[in-house]
């Protein structure tokens, strides 16, 4: 989207209020209380995996999980699949609390619970056709029901033509589909996506997040999306959970978080997402202090496509000042378009403090970067 598109985008960050995860009314996943410790073991420290953690990933929808290594994001999904238990607190999985189940009944409530891997995880020695059909034969289907379901996977995730052939004659892309073909394979009600595809190209990732979206919307299929990388975030999910040292450090709808990120590892994800939006040639003349002549510039995050008049059109008209664009970067973000202008506002402070404050008033996120000549 350019620059004159972006001029349409009018929208505050507060008008849309999002639910958060925490608040889900109809919870697929819930964690009460949780915290899960490891032990310490011959040299090495206990470890603090998670901490007081409370969270609800609504039923049908696409929740994002991002934090650096160490967060706790693995701890996380192994309390989901039940292959850990939490030290305190439950997991509550489509209403049964998968922590306190073991043996048989995990193991059937774990048929509920898809999981795709970074590095796919096929046998080697099975096709597309049989790496699929792997958790259905342990399930203990009848043959041909099994043949009818891969077949059926096959074309969902759209590899028909690739029944018979091995990992090691499949791209990259095409292994990760047979693995989300096996993680559906029992029809779960939960799919966890671990790093899915950060062993993939950027092109590829678009083309697998696309199809996990397509998945979510035929399907229904709650999706808990585990990763580092806010890219994958931005594409696929509407709402986003950060975790930082075992810890909930923010959450709420993808576009809210992009627009407004509260807390310093949300806003280092996001900036290595968006980078810095103001051109060289402007970044290079800013200055900290007034600039005879010159002009105060501010940045403003805005969102939605507008419902008339411009913000720049807004505020030469409201405030009585003529404004000048000098940047603008709109991206599409959980659905909505998300960004920022970069207004140039002349006349000294008295005018850049009364720009300032009618942003605020009408609930526009802004922040002054410096001035220009």
């Amino acid at each position: 989207m350019n620059a004159h598109q972006a001029l349409a985008v009018g929208e505050p960050i507060g008008a849309q209020a999002a639910t958060s995860p925490g608040d889900a009314p109809d919870a697929m996943v819930r964690f009460e209380g949780i915290s899960k410790v490891y032990p310490a073991y011959r040299d090495k420290p206990g470890v603090h995996a998670l901490q007081g953690l409370d969270l609800a990933i609504a039923r049908g929808s696409i929740t994002g999980v991002i934090g650096r290594s160490g967060a706790g994001k693995s701890s996380l999904v192994r309390l989901i699949n039940g292959l850990e238990k939490p030290t305190t607190g439950r997991v509550v999985v489509d209403g049964r609390d998968i922590s306190a189940l073991a043996g048989r009944n995990l193991r059937l409530a774990q048929r509920s619970i898809g999981m795709i891997f970074q590095h796919f995880n096929l046998l080697s020695s099975r096709t597309a056709a049989d790496n699929i059909a792997l958790p259905l034969e342990i399930a203990g289907w009848p043959k041909a029901e099994i043949r009818a379901r891969v077949a059926e996977l096959l074309a969902l995730v759209g590899i028909a033509d690739k029944a018979d052939r091995y990992p090691s004659e499949l791209s990259g892309g095409q292994k990760q589909r047979v693995g989300i073909a096996r993680a559906l394979a029992t029809r779960p009600n939960v799919l966890l996506s671990d790093e899915a595809t950060s062993a993939l190209d950027p092109q590829t990732t678009r083309a697998i997040l696309d199809l996990l979206a397509s998945i979510n919307r035929e399907l229904g299929v709650t999706i808990v999306l585990i990763t580092h990388e806010m890219s994958v975030v931005r594409q696929l999910a509407k709402e986003v959970v950060v975790i930082d040292a075992g810890r909930i450090v923010e959450r709420g709808h993808v576009a809210d978080i992009f627009t407004n990120p509260q807390h310093p590892i949300t806003q280092s994800f996001i900036a290595e997402v968006v980078g810095d939006s103001l051109p060289v040639s402007l970044a290079s003349r800013l200055r900290a202090q007034p600039v005879a002549g010159g002009q105060a510039v501010i940045r403003v995050q805005v969102r939605g496509t507008g419902a008339g008049d411009t913000l720049v059109a807004r505020l030469a008209r409201e405030v009585g000042i003529d404004v000048a664009l000098l940047a603008a970067r709109i991206d599409e973000v959980g659905g909505q378009h998300v960004g920022s202008l970069t207004i140039g506002i002349p006349g000294g402070e008295g005018a850049a403090q009364q720009v300032l404050t009618w942003l605020a008033q009408h609930q526009f996120a802004s922040e002054r970067l410096g001035h220009v000549a």
